[in-house]
């Protein structure tokens, strides 16, 4: 056994070490500062335990924001130590463990962490903890440093604690742990020259998971250009594992471009990324996503392709659906990509993007708990005994709707009781590992389906299948089972490792003082609890076969005052010991394509589905989804929705993950949203008053029948609301009613009160005032198409005061003229209309004024066929200027009818010249 003491003399963070020591000792807590490269993930953990600098013996965790990091770290600290992994250091993440008695150093995952201070809140053994790479802020991450510092707090104010990073809000951190020192490291980077290249062309934006293909066709090509022009590796960083399999695709072989061409990412298997760390003899080309940002240094990399997106977390609570969505990467890590280049000697950056453009690019990553769904969080808060999560040590507080959403879930599927706290069954799902809707739909699965294949439907959606498995989750399930890919080797270690952890019984665990977290803080420590793409919403629901918990139960309350879920928890447990569900061989009987419809349908019940016709869907949560053409599943009346996203500016949710379900499947996972009620609405459909009780699924209409007593109030309401939505045309409205109202319009424009303000709005503000008598007697739309509205209207004439008499006077209906006849004025315009034949109008000098002679009627004169041949305000003004013209241009037309020269001394008539 040899330590490999030159590597470690030439690590830069050793200069560091002495005042991270002296901040240990004194304060307990230290922000650690260092560039990557510097040894602080290897280097370090072995100095605070003592196996290399002379200091005292200590048991050291250092928590990793991924697995791939966590395996990395190990065999770096065991490779300097001249061992194999597990013996003195060794590591654990979800479904692998290298450690034994001998291991002092111990790498695992942040959720693992997390599950190990919830089984045991001392850390019992543990002398420090390290948390690396605190800058991504992952929702883990900021968890656990919460409940680690409320263990310091109140349990261990021995245990230190080292944030660690290459880039952070070092004050922030410093201030979250108690004003501890800050500790910088200096780096030994090699300069790293930087190329800017942009596409040739613009390129859309991403948005949702989807990213241009020229910009992804560009990546490619920047990566040849960089094999021309440098030597070395080239690191090509991209968003996600989609992106990297098409540019991969575009780069196409070694022979042709010169180069291996290696994939790196969190579904990798552990041989590839291993493959990947230990270098090659020839050139390669690997294509990463943010996992080979920090805590990896990737041997031979000389080059960095930054195609400059990111994957982060996004939740859509009014529509029910959550997912990882692509951004423009931040200008932080921009900086760790490039400084990959730097590792080992000088390189180059050459980033898809303007100069220009980088300094509107984000400063820091959002923080994931500003983001993402809380769901897991608010659980493994209450299981924490801190429900609201005031109390704890956070960089950035829990938007308050978001958490309440998250409450709201863990209420329906009976984690949480009346105050918050964790119920059994909800300790029980915290330590299951998994988010709590997949949880939820494991013990509850179990008893219906059989534990094995509840937990491998379940292991099927805590990690998104490959897209070319299909949308049909059954037939995922069964090309999971054939397949011999990376995928199918993690789905099976996975759904075994789901499948034992249902047949453990639950053991006691210890609390913090005041916490009262009691028996239920239990937890596996050899699982990760993050969950890609499984997000909770608002408003889920448990089954039928999932009682609610007792009000008032919480995790921290007796063994013995057990709720309902508990007992149904332990009951399906102690059925699946055999295999079995229910009572006897009820889960022989369902097929597999049962099983994963009813699996995936209790995880997300509001995202059962039914069919509106031509792959179209309604969820139960409202949100309309579409299948895709090709897709097996269109023809399904009923769907359980497993993934789902929504494209921007798309009407409807696009499914990428569901199974066949029935109705009645439909309706035991989502019992908790079925409603029967009355409903007494107007339908815009009908454009009429619909009285029914109705049985619904959430948003969906499972039946209806037509209410035969409606309550009147109700009816009322609706007929009024149809009033408001389809206007007042709704009621008759007959030649004098129409014209009573134009009328009071006019005389409110010209003098105000008490004439009244007769506009639809105003109307409807009024409508008991004029209205109420008849609305009450109404039922449906027909009843209003019966009002006289004119009548009706007469009520609102300013009676009280008496000034309803003047209104012939200040706005009469008609005006006798010359020749005798009343003529009825139109008060339909700005200024009342007085249309009249020209001759009749004869001797008369000038034109009546109205509302108390403030308003001169507008006179239209028309020919002796009725249209219009002037109009005139100043009935003298036109018959001494305007005549004239019209009188020479209409008595060749119109000659049996009088056109005297002088129409002021002419007698006014209706008649022709014969009849005269």
């Amino acid at each position: 056994m040899t330590i490999r003491a030159d590597a470690l003399d030439r690590l830069p963070v050793r200069t560091a070490v002495p005042a991270l020591t002296e901040a240990l000792d004194g304060h307990g807590a230290a922000v650690l500062c260092a560039p990557p490269g510097t040894g602080k993930t290897t280097l370090v953990p072995l100095v605070l335990a003592g196996l290399t600098g002379g200091g005292p013996a200590r048991r050291v965790i250092v928590a990793e924001p991924r697995r791939i990091a966590a395996r990395a770290a190990a065999r770096r600290m065991a490779w300097l130590l001249g061992e194999d992994v597990g013996e003195r250091v060794g590591f654990t993440v979800r479904g692998e463990r290298k450690a034994g008695r001998r291991t002092v150093v111990e790498v695992v995952t942040t959720g693992v962490l997390l599950q190990r201070l919830q089984r045991d809140q001392e850390l019992a053994g543990v002398d420090a903890v390290v948390l690396d790479e605190c800058h991504e802020r992952h929702l883990d991450a900021d968890t656990t440093a919460a409940f680690l510092l409320d263990v310091r707090a109140a349990l261990r104010p021995e245990l230190r604690l080292v944030a660690a990073s290459a880039t952070t809000d070092a004050e922030g951190w410093a201030r979250l742990l108690g004003d501890a020192p800050v500790v910088t490291a200096e780096g030994v980077s090699h300069p790293v020259e930087t190329v800017w290249a942009p596409p040739p062309r613009p390129v859309r934006p991403p948005h949702g998971m989807r990213v241009d293909p020229a910009l992804l066709e560009h990546v490619a090509a920047v990566v040849r250009r960089a094999l021309r022009e440098r030597g070395g590796d080239v690191l090509c960083f991209l968003p996600g594992v989609g992106e990297i399999g098409r540019v991969a695709g575009l780069l196409g072989g070694a022979e042709a471009l010169g180069a291996e061409v290696l994939q790196v990412h969190g579904r990798a298997p552990a041989a590839v990324q291993d493959a990947v760390l230990a270098g090659g003899a020839g050139r390669r080309v690997v294509l990463a996503t943010s996992v080979a940002e920090s805590s990896l240094t990737v041997p031979g990399v000389r080059v960095v392709v930054d195609a400059g997106l990111a994957r982060e977390p996004r939740t859509d609570h009014a529509r029910g659906l959550s997912a990882l969505t692509t951004v423009r990467a931040s200008r932080a890590a921009a900086r760790q990509r490039a400084g990959r280049a730097g590792r080992e000697a000088p390189g180059a950056v050459y980033r898809c993007w303007a100069e220009a453009d980088d300094a509107r690019l984000p400063r820091f990553p959002a923080p994931e708990i500003t983001v993402a769904d809380l769901t897991a969080f608010a659980l493994q808060a209450a299981c924490w005994g801190a429900p609201d999560a005031s109390g704890l040590a956070l960089l950035d507080p829990p938007p308050a709707g978001a958490l309440a959403a998250a409450r709201e879930v863990l209420s329906a599927i009976g984690a949480v009781g009346a105050d918050g706290r964790a119920t059994r069954r909800g300790a029980r799902m915290a330590r299951l590992g998994l988010h709590p809707r997949l949880a939820r739909a494991l013990l509850d699965g179990a008893p219906e389906v059989g534990a094995r294949r509840a937990a491998e439907v379940v292991a099927l959606l805590s990690e998104e299948p490959p897209r070319e498995y299909g949308d049909d989750l059954a037939g995922a399930w069964r090309a999971a089972r054939r397949g011999g890919d990376g995928y199918g080797a993690r789905w099976r270690t996975e759904a075994r490792r789901l499948e034992g952890a249902l047949r453990d019984r639950p053991s006691a665990g210890r609390s913090l003082e005041g916490r009262g977290t009691g028996p239920g803080a239990t937890g596996v420590g050899t699982t990760d609890t993050g969950v890609a793409g499984v997000t909770g919403v608002a408003g889920a629901s448990p089954s039928a076969a999932s009682p609610q918990p007792r009000r008032g139960a919480s995790a921290g309350t007796d063994a013995g005052a057990r709720t309902a879920a508990d007992a149904r928890t332990d009951a399906g447990v102690r059925a699946d010991a055999t295999d079995r569900a229910g009572s006897g061989a009820a889960a022989g009987l369902v097929t597999d394509d049962m099983a994963a419809g009813l699996v995936a349908a209790l995880a997300f019940p509001e995202r059962v589905a039914r069919s509106r016709g031509a792959g179209a869907y309604l969820m139960a949560s409202g949100t309309g989804a579409e299948l895709g053409d090709g897709s097996r599943t269109r023809s399904a009346a009923w769907l359980a929705v497993a993934v789902a996203d929504r494209p921007v500016a798309a009407a409807s949710a696009r499914v990428r993950l569901a199974a066949v379900i029935d109705e009645h499947t439909a309706r035991t996972a989502a019992a908790a949203l079925r409603t029967e009620s009355e409903e007494v609405g107007w339908s815009e459909e009908r454009r009429d008053v619909v009285a029914r009780r109705v049985e619904r699924l959430g948003a969906i209409e499972l039946g209806a029948r037509q209410l035969p007593a409606p309550d009147p109030a109700r009816v009322r309401a609706a007929l009024l609301d149809g009033l408001r939505r389809e206007g007042l045309g709704l009621l008759r409205w007959t030649a004098d009613g129409t014209v009573l109202r134009g009328r009071l319009a006019f005389l409110h424009r010209q003098l105000g009160a008490p004439w009244p303000d007769v506009s639809d709005a105003a109307l409807l503000d009024r409508i008991d005032d004029w209205l109420g008598f008849e609305l009450d007697r109404a039922q449906k739309r027909s009843g209003l198409e019966r009002v006289d509205a004119g009548k009706a209207l007469a009520r609102l004439l300013p009676w009280a005061s008496g000034d309803a008499a003047r209104l012939d006077e200040l706005a009469p209906e008609r005006i006798e003229v010359p020749s005798g006849s009343r003529v009825r004025v139109d008060y339909g315009g700005d200024q009342p209309v007085l249309a009249v034949k020209l001759q009749e109008l004869f001797g008369w000098q000038e034109a009546p004024r109205i509302a108390g002679g403030r308003v001169p009627l507008l006179i239209h004169l028309l020919s002796p066929a009725g249209r219009p041949a002037a109009v005139t305000a100043d009935l003298a003004s036109f018959w001494k200027d305007g005549y004239r013209s019209v009188r020479a241009e209409l008595r060749g037309r119109y000659p049996r009818h009088p056109w005297p020269e002088d129409p002021t001394a002419a007698a006014p008539t209706r008649r022709t010249n014969a009849r005269r």
